[in-house]
């Protein structure tokens, strides 16, 4: 499914924005509006004849992280490799699996989790708590050797997961952490936190006066286009689509100019999120990892 852009950019009607523009006034700060989570199951893998289990984390704050690990179609021990999958700002996993579902019957492990405050998951998202989740959900499969093995690993990130990814594959790259990744993929994903929001206050003209003070209360050291280049040497693939009406076009533009080589851009023409209902976007995919599978 594809995910979606915050409620903020999308309430219809100047009452609501009126509205809308008080409560914000309100508020200790705006990054809570990247995140709109439920708790509905939509559908699990077993109904797409997919097998996994379900996989529970303990964060070192004291919330319980719920993920699915999908095994690769694909004898034992003999995978191609672990995709980490982050996905997008609203809804749960459940409503998001699809996106990554076709990647077992190519021979790769996937591993996806909730942030805290999404379906299985407890606690209330913020940006600081989501970027502590990818990292323990990372520390979770680091520590499951029997699981990923010598095998590649990667991290697919789409929307905002792909601005939670930046930040982790930097960090991670930094401190040389292992297993060392072998390439991180963002798929329809911003700038920087500070950049969309200002981007998308700016559209209406009740909000617009707040675009700024407002975007102050996100921390600035969340901006994706001042991480991105840490990730190096590790490659990356930046996909955007140019008919993304919810994360314009030039955010991925700016990512791929920010980053360091080694480093590919995949334009694509789909809605956000829906990148891999296109077989020809799945093989793009597919031979960038299989590429990088040897590092």
């Amino acid at each position: 499914m594809a995910s979606r852009t915050p409620r903020l950019f999308l309430i219809p009607g100047a009452a609501r924005l009126a509205g809308l523009a008080l409560t914000l006034l309100l508020l200790p700060g705006c990054s809570s509006l990247f995140f709109y989570p439920d708790r509905v199951t939509y559908i699990t893998p077993d109904r797409l004849n997919l097998d996994y289990d379900d996989i529970y984390i303990d964060t070192a704050d004291g919330e319980t992280l719920h993920g699915w690990w999908l095994p690769a179609e694909a004898p034992e021990n003999d995978a191609k490799g672990t995709v980490y999958f982050l996905h997008g700002n609203a809804q749960n996993i459940s409503s998001h699996i699809l996106n990554v579902a076709w990647l077992p019957q190519e021979g790769y492990n996937v591993f996806t989790i909730d942030y805290r405050g999404y379906g299985k998951s407890t606690g209330d998202p913020d940006i600081e708590g989501a970027l502590h989740d990818v990292e323990t959900g990372l520390r979770w499969l680091a520590k499951r050797p029997d699981l990923v093995g010598d095998r590649p690993v990667y991290i697919l990130g789409q929307s905002l997961g792909g601005a939670l990814g930046i930040a982790l594959a930097g960090e991670w790259t930094r401190r040389e952490e292992q297993p060392r990744l072998n390439g991180v993929i963002l798929d329809g994903t911003f700038s920087g936190f500070r950049a969309i929001a200002r981007e998308k206050l700016d559209t209406f003209w009740l909000t617009w006066p707040l675009q700024i003070p407002l975007s102050w209360t996100i921390p600035a050291d969340f901006e994706g286009i001042d991480r991105i280049a840490s990730i190096s040497p590790v490659p990356v693939m930046i996909i955007h689509s140019v008919r993304d009406g919810i994360i314009p076009f030039h955010h991925g533009e700016s990512l791929y100019e920010a980053a360091e080589e080694p480093k590919e851009f995949l334009q694509t023409d789909t809605p956000h999120g829906a990148t891999f209902v296109i077989p020809g976007y799945k093989e793009a995919v597919l031979e960038f990892i299989a590429e990088r599978g040897d590092r």
